[in-house]
């Protein structure tokens, strides 16, 4: 009878606990647990068996995988006491809770965010389409909303998760509740859940699909939304950069807030209009923050924003100094169906450019790179990043499901960039074109300001080739 192997057996045939991290799509924080564990997550048994030639028999733990578990309540489920709305996961997991917002029912990946300030902005950043975000800061509320902390014209998430009740604003600048501004939004939260317990099962299995429901009737159909949850087909393949692009060009001038009597008492609030711009960019949509575009215009650049679907032909037509490649959510390989080829175009023409989170990953597209799922996605104001080139340390706010591999770069690009947490790519450039691009958000202020060199690094970059 075969002899079920060790967890240290298998790390070895992998190659040790660096390649086994490589060949299973993980970190070696990943390797690290399942020793400690001694036993392997089921969703990498495929790659283990294809790379050692094994039996199924001999993995850790091969009993056969069970069922989701099934909530035992019935079609129209009564809730708890006291609980309102609910989150299921794709597993049979059932979290209930007290709901907020809006009336409604979303089906998404489920992620966390661990950002303890600054929840407004995440709500409303284009690149959490098609996401719900289970906040690890239990306080969400406290500072309200305000019309100047919005990334974008609508919010792009589908839902949060919190784990205490909205709280009450309060902050000078708040305009108005946070449970209001999410009701004029169409958007549901849950609160009162062990948001601890949710957020060790994301670090450990991956990013799950599930449904946030909060009905007008108060009535669940749990087994129904269990199977919208299963039959949701996740963001791997799915392009959402279309949604929440603009749908046609516009200028932008607007610079970085900055308080002052002068601009409180103006119709621009805290911010101020860049008036001598010394260069001209374009911006492509793919989900553009206002924050990125503001820091631009602050770095002394007149902005063109395009949708995500412009050609080179369309974008060259403005006769940029330099290109700039925006933040987005989805699936980069699906985006790049149509914008690596726009990209390619700009690169032909040794035109500047800039990427940044999704236009990084496209970037690495269009040089010839591949990108793929992290199994543990980052997203937060606490990221570390070395530049490689410096060897200093940056503290980021990051917001990413997908990597480049940095393993597929051709010889033309070299890796700029890593991060601290797991190794993965956080930054690359090109040897035989003017372009770079980081994986994080530089126009965030966690560090505050570690990253805010590399707006300046692409103005530089543009003032050199122009000198040519």
């Amino acid at each position: 009878m075969p002899t079920m192997r060790s967890v240290e057996d298998i790390i070895a045939l992998l190659g040790g606990p660096e390649a086994a991290a490589t060949r299973c799509g993980v970190g070696t924080e990943a390797i690290r647990k399942w020793r400690q564990a001694k036993a392997i997550p089921a969703k990498h048994w495929p790659a283990i068996l294809a790379a050692t030639g094994l039996p199924f028999s001999d993995l850790p733990g091969n009993a056969p995988l069970p069922e989701p578990p099934m909530a035992d309540t019935p079609s129209a489920a009564t809730p708890p006491q006291g609980a309102t709305a609910v989150l299921v996961l794709a597993d049979g997991s059932v979290f209930w809770g007290e709901g907020f917002g809006a009336y409604a029912t979303e089906v998404a990946e489920i992620c966390f965010n661990t950002g303890l300030t600054g929840y407004q902005e995440t709500l409303t950043d284009p690149s959490y389409a098609g996401q719900i975000i289970t906040f690890t800061f239990p306080h969400i509320g406290n500072v309200g909303a305000n019309a100047e902390d919005m990334e974008a014209a609508t919010p792009a998430a589908r839902g949060l998760v919190v784990k205490q009740p909205i709280t009450e604003p309060s902050n000078w600048r708040a305009l108005r509740h946070l449970d209001d501004w999410l009701k004029s939004h169409g958007i549901a939260g849950l609160a009162g859940i062990d948001t601890r317990a949710l957020t060790v099962r994301i670090r450990d299995g991956g990013a799950p699909n599930g449904v946030l429901s909060f009905p007008a009737d108060g009535r669940f159909d749990i087994p129904a939304l269990i199977a919208q949850a299963q039959a949701w087909p996740g963001l791997e393949g799915m392009d959402l950069a279309k949604e929440v692009t603009t749908r046609q060009s516009y200028h932008w001038d607007e610079m970085e807030w900055a308080w002052t009597p002068e601009l409180a008492r103006s119709a621009g609030g805290g911010f101020a209009r860049q008036e001598a711009p010394r260069h001209k960019v374009v911006a492509v949509d793919y989900g553009a923050k206002r924050n990125i575009l503001r820091c631009l215009a602050s770095a002394g650049l007149d902005v063109t924003v395009v949708p995500a679907t412009a050609t080179a032909e369309e974008i060259l037509r403005h006769e940029p100094d330099g290109v700039f490649l925006s933040n987005g959510p989805g699936d980069p390989a699906a985006t790049g169906e149509y914008a690596v080829s726009a990209i390619r175009g700009v690169l032909e023409k040794q035109v500047p450019v800039f990427g940044i989170c999704l236009g990084h990953q496209l970037l690495g597209l269009a040089l010839g790179a591949k990108t793929y799922k992290l199994d543990r996605g980052h997203r937060g104001a606490n990221q570390p990043v070395k530049d490689l080139a410096t060897g200093k340390v940056e503290i980021t706010s990051q917001n990413h499901g997908f990597a480049v591999d940095p393993e597929t770069l051709p010889p033309t690009a070299h890796v700029t960039h890593v991060s601290l947490f797991d190794g993965s790519n956080e930054g690359i450039a090109s040897d035989a074109h003017p372009a770079f691009s980081v994986q994080y958000h530089p126009e965030a202020s966690p560090g505050p300001t570690d990253s805010h060199y590399l707006f300046h690094r692409f103005v530089d970059l543009i003032e050199k080739h122009k000198g040519r």
